[in-house]
Parts: structure tokens; C-alpha cells; sequence
């Protein structure tokens, strides 16, 4: 029978022991999250969505239900708890009229209100001229502001400098339940 000697001075297996330890406990780590949200896919930072800045008040339900809407659809959100919001709508350029409970800013355009995640994923991919998307008001049926099976119908408009407003989406036709999405014919 042959002798296994082991060298005590050999670096190459004395540097691989941290890098298994390395990778064992960070695979460990991912088990355990991953053990603690059942049917959870997990999320790198690789495969995130954009980030969305999210300013609203500390006490509103409402908004803090819209951010949840945000990120059941792939977006990271960042909120900033704001006492007071007139000031930062008048600062970020949000147009009165389309004024609502929370404001937001995505990949250098601003979302006003109760936007659904599919028009804010559909702003990102067209990219069209304007300076953001809102919908005035605060809606029932809209993200955040579900009350049972209402659906009150809401346009999404994409708005621009000098109060050009447009209808970007139409959402719901005042039939309960009905919460699709359509483009605005031309």
C-alpha cells in the first residue's frame, strides 16, 4: 500500500480552503432566504428592474400599496417619506392638473400617481418625448387603490413641457373587474 504524504507547504490547497468556505456560506445564506419566502424566485442585482424613487407621505396607505404593486412587478424602489409634497411636485415640474398622492422618477422621467407597473415598463421601452406620466386624481381600481371588484375608468397621460398632455393608456370601461389596459386610437 502507498503512503499519502501531505505537504504542509504547499499554497495551492492552503489558498483554496477560504474560497470554499467562501462559496459554502454564501450558498447557505441563498438557501436559508430562499427558504424564508416560499415560491419566491430569487433576485440579483443583475436581474432587478430599474429603480424607482418614490416620494409620499409618511401615513398614506395608499402609496405605500402602489409601491408594493411596484415591486410584485420587478421594479427596486427606493421611498422617501415627504411631509410635504406640494413643494417637491412644484420643484420636480409635476403640472397641477395632474397632481396626485405620490410622485416618482424612473430613468429620467417622473410618475404621478397611482400608474400601473405594465405603463411604467411600456414608458421605459418606448421611450416617447415627454417628461413623464400620471394619473390624476386617485381612481378606485387603480394600483393602490383597489376596492373590491370597482374599477373606475382612468387615461394615464403622458405629459410634456408647456402643458401638453396626451392620453398614453386607457384603463378599465366602468365595468367591475375590468382593469385592461388599451392604447388610445389615433
Amino acid at each position: 500500500m502507498k503512503a499519502i504524504v501531505i505537504d504542509h507547504t504547499e499554497p495551492l490547497m492552503s489558498n483554496r480552503i477560504p474560497c470554499l468556505i467562501h462559496t459554502g456560506c454564501l450558498l447557505l445564506v441563498s438557501l436559508i432566504l430562499a427558504a424564508c419566502k416560499p415560491g419566491a424566485e430569487p433576485v440579483s442585482a443583475a436581474t432587478a428592474g430599474p429603480l424607482v424613487e418614490v416620494w409620499k407621505s409618511p401615513t398614506c396607505s395608499c402609496c405605500s400599496k402602489w409601491v408594493e404593486h411596484l415591486k410584485a412587478n420587478g421594479f427596486r424602489v427606493e421611498v422617501h417619506n415627504e411631509g410635504q409634497m406640494n413643494p417637491l411636485k412644484t420643484k420636480l415640474g409635476i403640472p397641477q392638473g395632474l397632481a396626485s398622492c405620490h410622485t416618482a422618477r424612473v430613468d429620467g422621467y417622473l410618475v404621478e400617481g397611482h400608474v400601473p407597473a405594465s405603463d411604467i415598463k411600456r414608458l421605459l421601452a418606448e421611450r416617447p418625448a415627454g417628461r413623464g406620466i400620471a394619473v390624476p386624481d386617485m381612481p378606485i381600481g387603480s394600483p393602490g387603490m383597489e376596492q373590491g371588484d370597482r374599477q373606475d375608468p382612468f387615461d394615464v397621460v403622458l405629459f410634456g413641457d408647456n402643458d401638453q398632455h396626451q392620453v398614453f393608456s386607457k384603463h378599465g370601461d366602468g365595468q367591475a373587474g375590468n382593469a385592461t389596459a388599451r392604447r388610445p386610437q389615433p
